[in-house]
């Protein structure tokens, strides 16, 4: 994690202390860290043996909604914002997580999360069903329960115009000038699947996030890639935004999208699967599709559609041919926005999220100052019973990421409560999970801070206030502690202004921030740069008051230090 350092002179030393060198790890540090993985490896067991699921199907009918995650980030054809209106979702899960909630005869909602947490956050009981271009594996089947695929996906290898040295898989699999092909895929996919075991250990891959940017990526050539291995539904998709690639061959690697429940909800996946199997029948979902223009042969081969009399349906039904482009009288395929205008429809959005940025900030960091100050004075008054586990801690804290801490409290922690006290009910939200997440971590950072801060005070003060009676906690409360803030405020300003840019991390645990509200805003409206000049305005926003603050603190220490 990078951070702001403190110019000021005599701070130095309390910065070093803040990030000391990399030095081996006491045995108290070790014992700790062996501890911790322990408790990591009995979670692990407790998350794959503990019941999954809370919500039965009955429940979700009483509740009168069914909660459906999925990530927006993905973008189109799956999940996005309109382009007209970005408070709005469309999409064609969209469309088939309200055909499956109208057939149990409940409203369908809408949850955010990232794409590879999804079932992590299903299994929370955060939400009911994950559907979103998850596809079925034996592993996915074994550990939740996967619906009838309501998608057979094909993948699609694109090249660049132009490029005449890759014209077929075998071209991919020979070197280029002396060195293996490079192929951009999502990672944790099907296509990064099929490239590790069709490449023959021959072509070199290229793990992305976002599609459209691993399609970005290889349409500019960047970090030597050569091709891209795409869903096909995304290539259909998004294929008028980027011209400058083309497909190579016909689509390989077919496979199933399915929708995930809890293994414990049998009542659910049944009820999931009935509403699959009966829009395949009557053709609701063969017009979802079309109105994507993901209706292919492909899903034809199916051959489950049947008319109103109960006869086979061919290769069409009335009104929706294979082919047909346009959803609710726009065209579905990848649209373009740019300029004045994006920033008018989506600005808003990124604005809204500024705000969950700021409140993350302001409600994490007084926290992290009260609990760095406590670890502080507990190192350096605290009995040795006490000193030991602040060590620990601080150590402990700053040797393990953020976004690992703010994984175990968000998934962790309410199994645990659970194991404890069973039935109980206890839980943590996505919001309180991530100011306890950024609160923890960066107390860590403010306890050397502040450790450094003290130590700089000289020890005559402390003798001094102890000869005229004071106990030494009132001589710390009195004399030490407020001088030592004095002294401290500007390297933790400095750290609140990484801490801005650090709830960026907190996305991970389905908070919407600004960052995440801009990756989804851009991919979809395919924005990028403006947008992106908008967000790092927002950011400037932010934390451009606290720099100017920290540099006017620092030049009265400096002031105070010469007279």
């Amino acid at each position: 994690m990078t951070r702001a350092g403190a110019s000021s002179s005599a701070f130095v030393s309390a910065r070093i202390i803040a990030r000391p060198p990399k030095q081996r790890l006491s045995r108290c540090v070790r014992q700790t860290l062996a501890l911790a993985c322990a408790a990591i490896q009995l979670a692990v067991v407790l998350l794959s043996t503990t019941a999954a699921a809370d919500q039965t199907l009955d429940a979700i009918r009483q509740r009168g909604t069914l909660i459906w995650g999925a990530d927006q980030e993905g973008g189109g054809p799956f999940v996005y914002p309109q382009s007209d209106d970005p408070t709005r979702l469309t999409g064609f899960e969209v469309e088939l997580a309200e055909l499956i909630a109208a057939h149990i005869g409940v409203k369908a909602q809408f949850a955010q999360g990232q794409w590879d947490k999804l079932p992590d956050v299903m299994d929370r009981g955060d939400i009911d069903i994950v559907l979103n271009g998850y596809e079925w594996t034996p592993n996915r089947a074994q550990r939740y329960g996967t619906s009838i695929p309501y998608y057979i996906y094909e993948l699609q290898l694109l090249g660049r115009v132009g490029d005449e040295s890759l014209t077929s898989w075998e071209d991919l699999r020979n070197p280029l000038d002396g060195r293996p092909r490079k192929v951009s895929v999502l990672g944790g996919t099907a296509a990064q699947d099929y490239i590790e075991k069709e490449g023959e250990g021959k072509i070199e891959l290229a793990l992305f996030d976002g599609a459209t940017d691993a399609m970005e990526a290889t349409e500019l050539g960047l970090s030597s890639i050569d091709a891209n291995l795409q869903d096909l539904p995304v290539w259909t998709f998004y294929s008028e935004g980027f011209t400058r690639l083309r497909p190579i061959g016909s689509p390989v690697g077919r496979g199933y999208y399915v929708a995930l429940t809890r293994k414990a909800d049998t009542d659910l996946l049944k009820a999931v699967n009935e509403a699959i199997l009966k829009a395949l029948q009557d053709g609701s979902l063969h017009q979802i599709l079309s109105r994507y223009r993901m209706w292919n042969e492909t899903q034809m081969a199916r051959g489950l559609e049947t008319n109103a009399s109960g006869g086979f349906v061919g290769s069409f039904i009335s009104g929706a041919d294979v082919g047909e482009k346009r959803v609710d009288g726009q065209e579905s395929s990848f649209e373009q926005t740019s300029g004045w205008r994006v920033i008018w429809q989506r600005g808003g959005l990124l604005i809204d999220a500024a705000g969950m940025t700021v409140l993350l900030s302001v409600t994490a960091m007084p926290l992290a100052v009260l609990i760095g100050l406590a670890i502080a004075l507990s190192r350096l008054y605290g009995p040795g019973w006490l000193r030991f586990p602040a060590a620990c801690y601080v150590e402990l804290v700053r040797g393990t990421p953020l976004v690992l801490q703010l994984y175990l409290i968000y998934f962790l922690l309410p199994k645990l409560l659970d194991t404890m006290l069973p039935g109980s009910g206890l839980t943590i939200n996505a919001f309180t999970a991530a100011v306890m997440g950024l609160a923890i971590n960066y107390s860590a950072y403010e306890a050397e801070i502040y450790r450094g801060g003290i130590q700089s005070i000289p020890k005559g003060q402390m003798e001094a206030a102890v000869s005229l009676g004071m106990s030494k906690a009132l001589a710390l409360r009195r004399v030490i502690v407020p001088q030592a803030t004095r002294l401290v405020l500007p390297p933790m300003t400095n750290d609140f202004i990484a801490l801005f840019k650090d709830t960026a991390v907190c996305s991970v645990i389905t908070v919407v921030e600004l960052s995440k509200m801009y990756y989804i805003q851009a991919r979809s409206a395919g924005a990028i740069v403006e947008l992106g000049l908008l967000t790092a305005l927002l950011y400037m926003a932010m934390s451009y008051p606290l720099s100017l603050v920290t540099n006017r603190l620092e030049k009265n220490l400096s002031q105070e230090r010469r007279s």
